[in-house]
């Protein structure tokens, strides 16, 4: 049986963690080095999240809700990257209006059984 939060790990774990990677080369400056300390990945891994070769299985970038919830994620990281009760709050809304908008539900039903995949409501 595979559940939503296994999908989740799959899907949306490595696409806030490409938007983060982004954002934080992007627009903090920092570079890939810095950032991946900071999120605690491999140089590599970043690049290939600031490169868009990972993490780029959600289309989430046009989500303003999921955007701005990733923004404080990096905001509180780059201020207080010890303080991760308040970043995996964030994960966990994050997490939840990826869901609500549906964006992981076509994942969710490839990699669930029919069965469960028609009845869940866990992305609504």
């Amino acid at each position: 049986m595979i559940l939503p939060c296994e999908v989740g790990v799959k899907t949306v774990l490595p696409a806030v963690k490409a938007v983060m990677a982004r954002s934080i080369v992007e627009k903090h400056g920092l570079n890939e080095k810095q950032t991946a300390e900071l999120l605690g990945l491999s140089q590599s891994a970043v690049s290939r999240y600031v490169s868009k070769e990972r993490g780029n299985l959600l289309a989430i970038e046009n989500a303003t809700e999921v955007l701005t919830l990733i923004d404080q994620m990096v905001t509180h990281l780059i201020k207080e990257p010890n303080n991760k009760t308040e970043i995996l709050k964030l994960f966990c809304q994050t997490c939840k209006a990826i869901r609500e908008k549906g964006l992981m539900c076509p994942h969710c039903q490839k990699e669930m059984p029919q069965k469960w995949a028609e009845n869940c409501f866990f992305c609504r």
